[in-house]
């Protein structure tokens, strides 16, 4: 848990009137899971997804927020739906995803890991200052890309070579 989200949820854990560092240190961990929980799974409506995404979706939406939503719904578009990009998990998304998940049920939940992943590279083509997150200092996949491809079937993984190849015109 982070500062910056205990202060957007105006969450003063110790009673000091004050939101720092110290409110953090004094958060519990049943504290922060039910947090997470509630504002990053239950208030996003996650549950209405289908099931096998759930993890995937709720990890990225600690991470990113809407836009975790927002590729889900452009997967579900790529994948032949018309449903509004919008962040927000409703009805259409819900029937849209149902629809896929038994359609492929082997298969969605690694589309969408593939997607975050090249969301995470794509973000580092365009923003030199987020390529930390992609890519060690050693050159090896960083925490974003060993984190996507943590919810992906290992045969979708990129090898060493490939993610070399990948990020070579980074500098």
């Amino acid at each position: 848990m982070t500062l910056a989200t205990l202060r957007q949820l105006g969450l003063d854990v110790n009673g000091d009137q004050i939101i720092d560092e110290q409110d953090v240190k004094d958060l519990s961990s049943e504290k922060a899971i039910d947090i997470y929980v509630e504002h990053y799974f239950n208030k996003p409506n996650i549950s209405l997804l289908p099931d096998i995404v759930h993890e995937n979706v709720f990890d990225m939406y600690v991470n990113s927020g809407r836009h975790a939503v927002r590729l889900f719904q452009q997967l579900l578009c790529d994948m032949g739906t018309l449903i509004s990009v919008d962040g927000k998990i409703g009805p259409q998304t819900q029937k849209a995803g149902e629809r896929f998940a038994q359609a492929a049920p082997d298969h969605l939940n690694d589309a969408y890991a593939i997607v975050r992943r090249n969301y995470y590279l794509s973000l580092g083509d365009e923003r030199p200052s987020l390529r930390k997150f992609a890519r060690t200092n050693g050159g090896e996949k960083g925490g974003w890309v060993i984190r996507a491809e943590g919810f992906m079937s290992p045969k979708y993984r990129l090898s060493s070579l490939e993610f070399q190849m990948r990020v070579s015109k980074w500098v």
